[in-house]
């Protein structure tokens, strides 16, 4: 994984917040372990037996089929992890919202690619099936998928369900990290699991940690990575532990506690 580019150091104050940190995360979060909130991992897969992952309650795996209207087919059911990097980023999750329970919704292949249509199906399966939070650390760069995937974040964001989408790490137009209705999230260098940082200058939203990233990964191992992929999972626990403790919320009031409880809000 290479070092990402769209990364936070030295944090500006964010103003016109009401709450010091502190109590902004006591409101936002505390005492939340993510029980009752249904999250799902768009992805690789999830190895549902990995020790930091603790179980998936739910599976869905898109597979190109040109004979349905969309060209895609969703397969029921368990299914591996075919990198890795799905487990990566549900162990993160699990650690941020330990009782959450966990969906995987596998749109990716061995080679941590897919097709638009795929990734289109994936978010829109878990708006259907109820999910409060979505975790997405990949993205589209092509401009054909910029429309359907406006769309169908746009449906999520109407339906109350937060996506939390990775930046590209490489700096440029990715979707649907760049729309306003989700959640995006770059990395920060440094090493503190519950560090989240307001990014004045969009399209980022917020940094988190994705340095240096100790995770979960293929075959009950484990890696050390950095990028954008690993800050996601951070904030969509984060996420979690708010639409437990305040589950009436939409996704803009979601959104923004968690802007209240960044390190550089200021009163």
């Amino acid at each position: 994984m290479s070092e990402v580019a769209w990364s936070f150091g030295a944090a500006a104050p964010v103003r016109a917040l009401a709450l010091a940190t502190e109590d902004a995360r006591t409101h936002a979060w505390g005492g939340s372990t993510g029980a009752g909130v249904k999250v799902a991992v768009v992805d690789s897969g999830i190895d549902a037996d990995h020790p930091r992952v603790g179980g998936v309650d739910g599976w869905v795996a898109m597979e190109v089929d040109l004979d349905e209207p969309d060209g895609v087919r969703r397969v029921p059911g368990p299914h591996e992890d075919l990198v890795g990097h799905g487990t990566a980023c549900a162990g993160i999750i699990r650690s941020i919202a330990p009782e959450v329970s966990l969906h995987s919704v596998r749109v990716l292949g061995p080679n941590l690619k897919g097709r638009g249509a795929m990734l289109v199906a994936g978010i829109a399966w878990a708006v259907e099936h109820g999910m409060d939070v979505v975790n997405l650390s990949l993205s589209s760069r092509s401009p054909a998928w910029q429309a359907p995937l406006h769309e169908v974040a746009d449906l999520a964001h109407h339906a109350g369900v937060v996506l939390v989408c990775a930046a590209n790490n490489v700096p440029g137009p990715t979707y649907p990290a760049e729309f306003a209705s989700v959640v995006s999230v770059a990395s920060r260098r440094d090493h503190d699991p519950w560090g989240l940082t307001a990014n004045p200058c969009p399209p980022v939203d917020f940094a988190a940690h994705g340095t240096d990233v100790d995770v979960a990964w293929a075959d009950g191992g484990s890696i050390v990575a950095t990028g954008n992929s690993f800050a996601a999972p951070h904030v969509a626990g984060m996420a979690a532990l708010v639409r437990a403790r305040h589950p009436g919320l939409n996704a803009y009031q979601v959104k923004a506690l968690l802007h209240a409880a960044c390190d550089n809000a200021r009163p």
